[in-house]
């Protein structure tokens, strides 16, 4: 069993404003082979399926496929506005490195 990522009320509140619920959609973060470093993150707005882990808060939802799971046990899921840009952040405990992009890291 793992401990499922968790979503901060900045990111929520991000989707809310967006307004990905109202059209039916969700934050997909999946894990994906390839970067930099060996692994990277896909992030998009997309539909649930029934494999999915589903995080809702805010009347919004984060969902995760099941082979992507392992790899962001107790993460943490947050929107970043900063200098640089505005994005939606990972923080993963399971990385043992990551690259300057942010979104490609090695277990």
């Amino acid at each position: 069993m793992h401990l499922p990522p968790k979503v901060t009320n900045r990111a929520f509140k991000r989707l809310s404003e967006i307004n990905a619920g109202n059209d039916g959609k969700a934050l997909r973060i999946a894990v994906e082979g390839g970067g930099c470093s060996g692994f990277q993150y896909e992030i998009s707005l997309g539909n649930p399926t029934e494999e999915d882990l589903v995080i809702e808060g805010d009347g919004e939802k984060v969902i995760i496929d099941a082979a992507s799971l392992p790899f962001l046990e107790n993460a943490i899921i947050d929107y970043a506005d900063e200098l640089i840009g505005a994005r939606f952040v990972i923080e993963n405990p399971n990385a043992t490195s990551s690259c300057g992009c942010g979104t490609s890291f090695s277990i």
